[in-house]
């Protein structure tokens, strides 16, 4: 009888550790990459998310966030995933366009007017075609709909026309959309680091930046640079992009529960930067920050270039984007 019951619990432990051990293989972890420092909006955001994703899956998908360019960024970010890491890169659309080039121009300069008009375009069936032709190389994209808001000329000099901004060195990322738009703006571009802008700026190195009001607040950028012109010149939005054979690696379930909990973080994401764009002017304000509007027409005429600046665009694609938006606001 002793022996039968030996047996007995040795086959159950052998049992539940075959069991424990297949768990453990079927968990997932996966490096979430992002430039956002930790106390951004976006970053807070991602993390809600990925603490969802871990507890509804009961730890089986385990994504971990590295905010503030700790792992690769930009190019290195998007190339993680394509070389089929267990990886999500958060990264602005333009990057994108190294792999399917029209859909950089999603990112191009002046297209919208609010943060409707491109979360409506992100469900187009125009924008559904550029995602599945960026799958097949090698990235899937979970969602676009990440807005950190638009984008603005932060300097110390006011500028109000294209003139203003002859000879200024205006800190960029390092992206050829990026850098084309500020040139055609009137500005001399400097790729530099973002950890390095605000040292870069305190030094005279580059006379200012381009980003949004988060942005400006967040990172206390306003210590050193006290005017925003309100360009608009871009919107800032980001991506999360995984690899096809990683996202594979997912179960039906642990699918849906990813996508569901990403879709909602998007959505709180601009529920929260509606309401932060207007506090964070205010407290901007009250550290002496002056907004002035700029000649919108002239900078528009101006960047409207830039379409015709990267040959592998479809050439008519900035009449294609700006159709779309126009049913869109048809449609409202």
């Amino acid at each position: 009888m002793k022996k039968l019951l030996l047996g007995t619990v040795l086959s159950l432990s052998t049992l539940f550790g075959a069991a424990s051990n297949a768990l453990a293989a079927d968990k997932v972890n996966i490096n979430m990459s992002l430039v956002f420092q930790q106390n951004e909006l976006l970053t807070q955001e991602l993390i809600k998310v990925t603490d969802n994703i871990r507890e509804r899956t009961d730890g089986s998908v385990n994504i971990k966030v590295f905010p503030g360019g700790q792992l690769p960024v930009y190019k290195d970010n998007l190339e993680q995933v394509v070389n089929g890491a267990n990886w999500i890169a958060v990264e602005d659309l333009s990057y994108l366009g190294d792999y399917v080039p029209d859909f950089a121009a999603l990112a191009g300069p002046m297209l919208y007017n609010n943060y409707d008009e491109y979360l409506a375009l992100m469900q187009s069936d125009y924008v559904a075609d550029l995602k599945e032709q960026v799958e097949k190389k090698g990235i899937k994209v979970l969602n676009a709909d990440y807005i950190f808001g638009f984008r603005h000329m932060i300097t110390n000099k006011e500028i109000k026309t294209p003139e203003d901004m002859k000879g200024m060195r205006i800190r960029v990322p390092g992206s050829q959309l990026f850098i084309s738009t500020l040139q055609a703006m009137g500005a001399s571009p400097a790729a530099l680091p973002f950890p390095e802008t605000y040292a870069g700026v305190q030094q005279g190195v580059v006379d200012g930046l381009e980003g949004s009001i988060l942005t400006m607040y967040s990172t206390k950028i306003y210590e050193v640079a006290k005017n925003m012109s309100k360009t608009g010149h871009f919107l800032g939005t980001v991506g999360l992009y995984i690899s096809p054979s990683v996202w594979d690696k997912l179960d039906a379930e642990q699918q849906k529960i990813v996508m569901e909990e990403i879709l909602a973080g998007a959505k709180s994401n601009t529920e929260q930067l509606v309401k932060l764009d207007e506090e964070y002017t205010q407290k901007l304000k009250e550290e002496g920050v002056t907004f002035n509007d700029v000649d919108t027409a002239a900078f528009n005429k101006l960047t409207a270039q830039v379409y015709n600046e990267f040959p592998a665009w479809s050439k008519d694609v900035h009449a294609t984007i700006n159709a779309e938006l126009e049913k869109i606001r048809a449609s409202k």
